[in-house]
């Protein structure tokens, strides 16, 4: 008797969010190893779906501000059918705002690839996914965010791209939800790796290196062949 045919499942599509290239970028490049499984494309938060996409994994580097009216759009959307946030912060009003705008998924930085992708897997199939809260760890290994070639930490990029947008230190406290203290301690760090005496060198230093949002986008990512 013959064997049955092997059955092939379609990869699911994803759609990467954010405002920062070098995010998006480092993202990508972390799901290369599974086009098996789901085919990376793009899209601007801002402007309407072209396509049915099956999940959209918005990262919420850097703009805390904006984000909750973001989520919401892309819930109502239609054309999105599951919508995953993807943050390393896992204060409970975020995560509760976040859950009361429906989304499918509240996944951790901190996962490394084979679990966000099995992750994103379980979101495309009908889960609600939400990552444990996670320790005080570094990013996932392949991710990238502005000034990491200089030694400048995931958190500390964030909090310099805030400084970069014109946020005050009590609004960055605010928006990350960490505490005063922990903000200018950050910010020292920062100011000795980049060689910055003041706030306005920062901010100088910061839109030349990357820092500042910027709404355009990569290139669609159309998977294997493309």
């Amino acid at each position: 008797m013959s064997a049955a045919p092997a059955t092939t499942t379609k990869p699911f599509t994803i759609a990467l969010v954010d405002d920062y290239d070098v995010v998006l970028l480092g993202l990508a490049r972390m799901f290369d190893d599974y086009r098996d499984t789901l085919v990376v494309a793009e899209i601007d938060a801002n402007e309407p779906l072209s396509e049915p996409i099956d999940v959209v994994l918005y990262d919420a580097f850097a703009q805390p501000e904006s984000s909750h009216s973001q989520i919401g759009e892309l819930v109502k959307n239609p054309r999105a059918r599951h919508v995953v946030v993807y943050t390393w912060n896992f204060h409970p009003e975020l995560i509760e705002s976040a859950s009361a705008q429906g989304v499918h998924g509240y996944l951790s930085k901190t996962l490394p690839a084979p679990e966000l992708v099995a992750a994103l897997e379980a979101v495309h199939s009908g889960k609600i996914v939400v990552s444990d809260s996670p320790a005080r760890a570094r990013s996932a290994e392949g991710l990238d965010w502005p000034g990491r070639q200089e030694g400048i930490t995931d958190r500390e990029s964030e909090i310099l791209a805030l400084i970069t947008q014109g946020k005050s230190n009590a609004d960055v406290a605010e928006l990350t939800y960490l505490s005063p203290n922990t903000v200018k301690s950050h910010i020292r760090s920062v100011y000795r790796k980049i060689g910055a005496d003041s706030r306005s060198q920062a901010v100088l230093w910061g839109v030349e290196h990357g820092f500042t949002p910027d709404h355009r986008r990569i290139e669609r990512w159309l998977g294997p062949g493309e």
